[in-house]
């Protein structure tokens, strides 16, 4: 008599192997949680992932800045550097010390106003080591800045993502509660292609979109105030409308910012260009 592959089998003869198995029991059929788990001594209130569709485009400065603005506002923020190939939060805060470990959890470093920070950068031994991981052990690595390090009390995370939609982009998506997305972007005319490639694994992840930032949007001439468009006339507001999403902000080059930031003094800036995204995550329910 043939085997009922649909019978569900006995406890002690379940192996755990679905791959192998072709029965049709409770653990294959109901939906996986992925959710990682939070320490258990570690408090996390919104979860928002700063991401884009290729590099270049300021998404560490506005993910930091972000978090500088919020600390101002008396809130408890963090940022959990997820771009593991390319970490360049520390510098923009001048953290340079290792993390340590205690109680079986890393514990994360704090800029000088208080935000509390997870890098791989501060791992390493030098900060110029790179990593050279395959995509699964770099997103298992994301899930750990995660889980295991003990978040203090914050009531704003920011996940600084790499570019694109691969392996961590997905990491996060299902591992972490992404309260929602914030999608930066440059001026160029690969921008809507780009845009809709963030935006659209995004709703198929059943992750909110905030809004839209448009980086290095135009100089303003230090003489007369002209906005010249270097990289070229924004589409930016054509792109939001196309796939229903706000403009939160146009960020200019400012030599003087990226001075600040390469000399880990982002914390001293006193800048109004975010207001419109800071706003947008306040009102998040």
């Amino acid at each position: 008599m043939s085997e009922n592959v649909n019978q569900t089998p006995a406890d002690e003869n379940c192996t755990h192997d679905c791959s192998s198995c072709g029965a049709s029991c409770a653990s294959r059929t109901a939906p996986e949680d992925l959710k990682a788990k939070l320490n258990p001594k570690a408090k996390v209130k919104k979860v928002i992932a700063v991401v884009s569709g290729k590099g270049g485009v300021g998404k560490s400065f506005v993910t930091s800045y972000l978090a500088v603005m919020f600390q101002k506002m008396g809130k408890k923020t963090a940022i959990l550097d997820a771009d593991l190939t390319g970490p360049s939060v520390p510098k923009a805060f001048g953290v340079t010390e290792l993390a340590q470990a205690a109680d079986d959890a890393l514990i994360p470093l704090k800029t000088a106003t208080g935000i509390q920070l997870m890098s791989i950068n501060n791992l390493l031994e030098a900060e110029d080591t790179p990593v050279i991981w395959r995509g699964p052990v770099i997103a298992g690595t994301v899930k750990q800045f995660w889980s295991d390090v003990l978040w203090e009390d914050v009531d704003y995370m920011f996940v600084d993502m790499p570019p694109g939609t691969g392996d961590v982009p997905l990491t996060v998506f299902q591992s972490l509660p992404v309260d929602g997305i914030i999608v930066v972007t440059s001026p160029q005319s690969l921008v809507s292609m780009i845009v809709g490639k963030a935006v659209n694994m995004a709703k198929m992840m059943e992750v909110p979109v905030i809004g839209i930032i448009e980086n290095y949007s135009y100089l303003e001439c230090p003489d007369c105030g002209k906005h010249i468009a270097v990289y070229g006339d924004s589409h930016i507001e054509e792109v939001a409308e196309r796939y229903e999403i706000k403009v939160l902000a146009k960020l200019p080059l400012d030599p003087a910012v990226a001075e600040t930031v390469d000399s880990g003094a982002i914390e001293t800036l006193n800048r109004s260009w975010l207001d419109g995204a800071v706003k947008a995550i306040t009102d998040l329910n």
